[in-house]
């Protein structure tokens, strides 16, 4: 009996350790999305947004219904849609969930849209903000939330990894490394080792080099910055350090304009010509390489020769590149929508890292969670320290200053102005 009672003493020890040991892990995944609300509950639930379609956002539809099947979600694209958005928030069909962006808060034009956000911050809510990188999460003047980061985007190029290992070459890291890969690559009959769209200077090779050069300039003086959101002429010195190191590439011929002018659009053609095999760096932002994943079978060339690819920092000088951190697509909740306690369910259990992560693999964008190495193509953006990690939203980087190094680096590069005729320019382009 003595010796019965010992083993059953140890066996109540060792199922009292086990539990203690699973504890954490419980307490973990309790600290995760728990549903909150009565499973049977029936009501329709709508998101409007610009894009043609949502693979990434049905599938997370289809695993909200395993845990509310009452609940009909869908996805609507609005044509015209920054333009109609306030008028369909006005209407009688609201939708639930729509698209929203920073710079639709300090513009009049947009506040009828902003009057209908939630507060998405209210602790009341539950919304686990945490889980999404800070530099992403615009708040107001009274620190409210109208808006949280689905997606995020980056400026960088996508380089062919093969092609430098054929080569026996290193991907750069450092401005003199990059200049002189490039000249390596045309040693070996490479015409353009850099690519990227030229025609237009909506999305352009000039802006993805000079506007990540240009935030950090700024990022280092608030003055600077202050002056350049109010488009104040002086301002326009402080692109000259960007101005000058997108002109010195074409200078140098890393990449040729007559090529690149042969790319017809900044998405599906940039994500094809790449394919050919020929490119070593493509320059793009992070939304066109959203295109890589289902184009990759649309291209016979890529097709009958597959290669491994990343989406890498442009390395700007001898520090190396930037990861300008900034979101892609926001959501807000209209406060004023039916069915608000479950449009907020949704929202909860979408703002989740597991779910955004989920969301950011189908769709092939930037994870807006800490874990960019959910996907190897931008898992180099990972390693871009803090100190030269940027979030514009964070800065308050404004609209129109955007517009000024865009327009000014794609006149410069196309030699249709000067460097010091396009400072002279800044808070006039449009």
């Amino acid at each position: 009996m003595k010796k019965i009672l010992a083993v059953i003493m140890i066996l109540c020890m060792a199922v009292t350790l086990a539990a203690c040991n699973e504890k954490p892990q419980q307490q973990e995944e309790a600290a995760g999305y728990q549903p909150a609300l009565d499973s049977e509950t029936e009501c329709e639930i709508t998101i409007v947004g610009s894009y043609d379609n949502f693979e990434a956002l049905e599938a997370e539809f289809d695993r909200f219904n395993q845990l509310y099947p009452n609940v009909e979600l869908s996805y609507v694209k609005l044509d015209d849609y920054q333009n109609v958005l306030g008028t369909v928030l006005d209407g009688n069909d609201k939708p639930n969930i729509f698209f929203s962006y920073t710079w639709m808060m300090d513009n009049e034009k947009y506040d009828d849209v902003v009057k209908h956000m939630e507060d998405l911050s209210d602790s009341s809510l539950g919304m686990d903000l945490d889980c999404i990188r800070p530099g992403l999460i615009n708040h107001d003047s009274e620190g409210h939330v109208m808006m949280v980061p689905v997606f995020s985007r980056t400026y960088g190029m996508l380089v062919n990894n093969d092609l430098f290992e054929k080569e026996g070459l290193s991907v750069p890291s450092t401005w003199s490394e990059l200049i002189a890969v490039c000249d390596e690559f045309k040693n070996r009959g490479y015409a353009s080792p850099m690519m990227g769209y030229t025609l237009k200077s909506s999305s352009s090779l000039m802006n993805t080099i000079a506007y990540p050069l240009f935030i950090a300039t700024l990022a280092d003086n608030p003055e600077a910055l202050a002056l350049a959101n109010d488009l104040d002429p002086a301002a326009g010195e402080y692109m000259r350090p960007a101005l000058e190191t997108v002109e010195k590439l074409a200078e140098l011929g890393c990449f040729d304009l007559e090529e690149c002018d042969k790319i017809e659009d900044n998405y599906t053609q940039v994500i094809l010509r790449f394919f050919e095999g020929d490119v070593p760096m493509m320059v793009c932002t992070g939304d066109t390489v959203s295109g890589t994943k289902k184009r990759e079978s649309q291209s016979e060339a890529f097709t009958k020769s597959p290669f491994t690819y990343s989406l890498t920092p442009i390395p700007l000088n001898e520090e190396g590149g930037y990861f300008i951190d900034s979101p892609s697509i926001e959501f807000s909740v209209n406060k004023d929508c039916d069915d608000l306690e479950m449009t907020n369910e949704f929202m909860r259990f979408l703002v989740s890292t597991d779910e955004l992560n989920e969301m950011a693999s189908i769709k092939r964008l930037v994870t807006p969670t800490n874990d960019l190495s959910l996907d190897a193509v931008y898992a180099p953006f990972g390693q871009v320290p803090a100190e030269r990690t940027f979030s514009p939203e964070v800065l308050g980087i404004k609209d129109k200053l955007t517009v000024q190094i865009r327009v000014a680096s794609y006149n410069v590069v196309k030699e249709k102005i000067s460097i010091d005729e396009a400072i002279s320019k800044y808070g006039s382009y449009e």
